[in-house]
């Protein structure tokens, strides 16, 4: 009886090393190309999921506006929108503190980085509350205890006529918005920033002319501060959903929603008074104080 099958070739352990070699060398390279393909996709699908719409824009107009209310007593400037990743989108803000115009001050100040995470939830937040400048101190006071105006008198009377200042200058009573264009069209001044809220001890909300400075809401439509409207179209863009971000910037969608259907002025940031129309200011009787934030010289020099 003949034997039909093939004689087997003898075992060589070098040839078998290589054969399992090359096989999981394949099965490796195959799992290595899977895994960045769905690296790829999920990277890719996340970056999208995170740019769909219009959320970069919305990122900008709702935190890159909160982060400038949260430093009312910073010059912030946003930057480009915006960096991402897989797990968050993120953007750059640059701020130093607020000055008397006309003082030869260095730039100081930083830059910051604002992000959130995948699920659109803000991480931590430079700044705020913690920067304790004259200026924030000056609005943490409004309302509060009250600088005489004898004593402010005193301390005017002190400086040159000339000198610019930094000042809060706080009403006796809130003014409605007629009425504060009225005061600031008498008294022939501005108001850089104005206080639309009364909240001793903490930061109040305040607005300035460019704290929101999209198309055609932009620096100058109503005119030498009085950006209600600016303000109001700000917070009609916000939603429920918001709020919990807005707390991380120590707002709340209830606070900014009363604060702009009032429209009620506790007080104005005035960056380039003089200090003799301060002086004049102080006399008026809708004044309740004038807070001093800066003149242009040094105040804490001897």
């Amino acid at each position: 009886m003949s034997d039909d099958f093939p004689e087997m070739p003898d075992f060589d352990p070098k040839l078998t090393r290589k054969a399992v070699r090359r096989g999981l060398l394949r099965t490796t390279s195959s799992v290595l190309a899977v895994l960045l393909a769905l690296a790829l996709v999920a990277t890719l699908g996340s970056s999208l999921v995170q740019q769909r719409g219009d959320r970069e824009r919305r990122m900008m107009d709702v935190l890159g506006t909160a982060f400038k209310l949260y430093n009312p007593a910073y010059t912030v400037t946003v930057g480009d929108c915006c960096e991402t990743t897989p797990w968050s989108m993120s953007f750059q803000a640059s701020a130093s503190p607020l000055r008397a115009i006309g003082g030869f001050w260095p730039t100081g100040g930083g830059t910051y980085t604002i992000s959130q995470d995948f699920f659109g939830r803000v991480g931590r937040l430079p700044l705020g509350s913690t920067a304790g400048t004259r200026l924030s101190i000056s609005l943490f006071d409004v309302g509060g205890t009250l600088a005489p105006k004898e004593q402010v008198r005193k301390v005017l009377a002190r400086l040159p006529d000339g000198l610019n200042a930094l000042a809060v200058v706080e009403f006796a009573a809130p003014l409605k918005e007629a009425e504060l264009k009225g005061f600031l069209d008498q008294n022939r001044t501005c108001a850089d920033k104005v206080v639309y809220e009364r909240r001793t001890g903490s930061l109040p909300i305040t607005w300035g002319d460019i704290t929101w400075d999209r198309g055609e809401f932009a620096e100058g439509k109503q005119g030498c501060g009085v950006g209600l409207d600016n303000f109001r179209t700000w917070v009609g863009l916000l939603r429920e959903h918001d709020d919990a971000n807005l707390r991380r910037f120590d707002l709340s969608l209830n606070r900014l929603r009363k604060a702009a259907g009032d429209g009620l002025a506790y007080a104005y940031v005035d960056q380039l008074a003089s200090v003799a129309e301060l002086r004049k200011l102080i006399e008026d009787p809708r004044v309740r104080t004038v807070r001093l934030a800066d003149v242009t010289f040094d105040l804490d020099r001897p």
